[in-house]
């Protein structure tokens, strides 16, 4: 396998690096990440202009990207500035778009922002078990039921929704003015939804829609593993310059061998996730992607553990107060892991698969 980015990926990587150092410090993200609408509109605009949202669809669906390794490019470029901005709901809606034959028009040119509501209270992670029903009359279809943790739905104006309509899994589109929207900031930033439904008018988008859903549930934890590769590159970037000034017993803490070691442990399992998520984007298109997938989100999970848990315990009570970064990066590595299913939902998923 060839690990080295194309020439247009590394530009991409370079572009958005190179912005969000300049424009994102971790000071400005503590202040617009945790108070509505919990992001930068601003800030926001400007991304959109940079092309982020294009790098997230192919060609023939008005885009210049797409693929696995295009999303994790922009997504571990997010997660190196612990960058709350929309992302992943564009992303997401992005996949059910171009799987239902839909125009993308609006939503690259950000003149609407949509929102993907595809878990549940009692279905996070598992499609199977969604609970909302579709109905259909005069008008069209009408939808009842509850959508949690809607990424993005704070700013949406419109909603794609997972829905049972005769027993299979179909895909409607919810206008946010006809819906209930109960809006909230999330624990490690950002903004997310509940979605209120009640029979709802809605359109329906695509029938049969159980592989247009999961292609989404896939490419959004590929997105959030590469996120999480990002963050974990700075924590322990972060923890090691620390070692280098921190003094103990009269030299820098960072001399104790046993220090050494830790630092070590960690980057060892930061370049094993990140051979994973290379694998899992290089499958996402594929077969066996959500095996692929799966194999990641389980590893990252487990490694994003390891690296914030140790960051904090090498930097000491320094690493939790909110003036440090490392408390903002260690929270949203943490909270990745209950994205799309945590490690104990897709280690099951690849046993079951074996």
């Amino acid at each position: 396998m060839n690990f080295d980015l194309t020439d247009d990926r590394r530009m991409l990587a370079d572009t958005l690096n190179r912005y969000l150092a300049d424009k994102y410090s971790a000071e400005h993200r503590a202040n617009v990440a945790y108070d509505a609408p919990y992001h930068d509109p601003k800030k926001w605009a400007e991304l959109v202009e940079l092309g982020i949202l294009f790098a997230l669809a192919p060609e023939e669906a008005g885009g210049f990207g797409g693929s696995g390794f295009d999303i994790s490019v922009v997504f571990e470029a997010l997660g190196r500035a612990n960058c709350p901005e929309p992302v992943l709901p564009a992303l997401l809606a992005a996949r059910l778009l171009i799987s239902a034959g839909e125009s993308l028009e609006s939503l690259l040119s950000d003149e609407k922002h949509y929102a993907a509501a595809l878990g549940e209270i009692d279905a996070p992670y598992d499609l199977s078990d969604i609970q909302t029903i579709a109905v259909a009359n005069d008008g069209g279809h009408s939808l009842s039921g509850r959508k949690s943790a809607v990424y993005g739905g704070q700013i949406a104006d419109i909603f794609l929704v997972a829905a049972k309509l005769d027993g299979k899994l179909a895909l409607f589109e919810v206008q946010a003015s006809d819906a209930q929207i109960e809006t909230y900031g999330m624990i490690d930033g950002g903004g997310a939804a509940e979605l209120l439904l009640d029979n709802t008018p809605a359109r329906l988008v695509m029938n049969d829609a159980e592989a247009a859903l999961q292609d989404a549930m896939n490419a959004g934890a590929l997105a959030v593993c590469a996120e999480a590769i990002g963050l974990m590159d700075v924590t322990h970037d972060t923890t090691v310059d620390y070692m280098k000034i921190r003094q103990q017993f009269g030299k820098p803490i960072g001399t104790f061998q046993v220090l050494q070691h830790r630092a070590v442990d960690m980057l060892t399992e930061i370049e094993q996730a990140r051979s994973i998520v290379i694998k899992a984007a290089s499958e996402l298109d594929g077969e066996n992607a959500s095996r692929y997938v799966s194999m990641a989100k389980n590893l990252v999970g487990r490694a994003a553990r390891l690296n914030s848990e140790e960051a904090i315990q090498m930097h000491g009570g320094i690493a939790m107060t909110w003036e440090y970064p490392t408390s903002h990066y260690a929270k949203r590595l943490i909270m990745i892991d209950h994205q799309f299913g945590d490690t104990d939902f897709h280690l099951t998923r690849i046993m079951n698969d074996l």
